[in-house]
């Protein structure tokens, strides 16, 4: 897949869902907490274990950021982007609708991105005979605006 070039055209939304505070402090503190199992071996261990375990925890933490671009030809979300011709609606849902999206209300066809730290998504419903997947069920935490930017009636 051909990464997004924003020169081609013309960016329309651009979000990159990366974790929350909370997320943040939880994985940081957990990394902390390993000092408590290298200090009855060495103190010096006992330092250097939480930054080894914390540094991993960031690069894990950001791979996991996904970045969501709409421009006028093109979404992407992730590493996945489809052609916006196919693209035939995009709704909003809050975080109530979300949970029922992300659940009982889910099709086992849809294209998945969804991250824990972003309570919102955006059903987008694709028309591609290429294609069996019905919709993209992406996180976002600014919903409205990614379904406005994807709207058909905007082109």
């Amino acid at each position: 897949m051909a990464p997004v070039s924003p020169t081609s055209s013309s960016v329309v939304f651009r979000e990159r869902v990366t974790p929350s505070a909370g997320w943040w402090i939880i994985a940081l503190s957990l990394s902390a907490m390993t000092s408590l199992l290298a200090l009855p071996l060495t103190p010096v261990g006992a330092a250097l274990t939480p930054l080894v375990v914390g540094a991993a925890v960031v690069f894990w933490m950001l791979s996991l950021s996904t970045r969501i671009t709409v421009t006028d030809d093109l979404f992407a979300a992730g590493r996945a982007h489809i052609e916006r011709a196919h693209i035939t609606g995009a709704t909003a849902h809050d975080e109530e609708e979300s949970f029922a999206q992300r659940g009982r209300l889910l099709d086992a066809r849809a294209f998945l991105i969804l991250r824990p730290w972003a309570k919102t998504v955006v059903r987008v419903e694709i028309d591609d005979p290429a294609d069996p997947t019905p919709y993209w069920l992406v996180s976002t935490r600014r919903a409205d605006e990614l379904a406005a930017a994807l709207d058909p009636a905007r082109d």
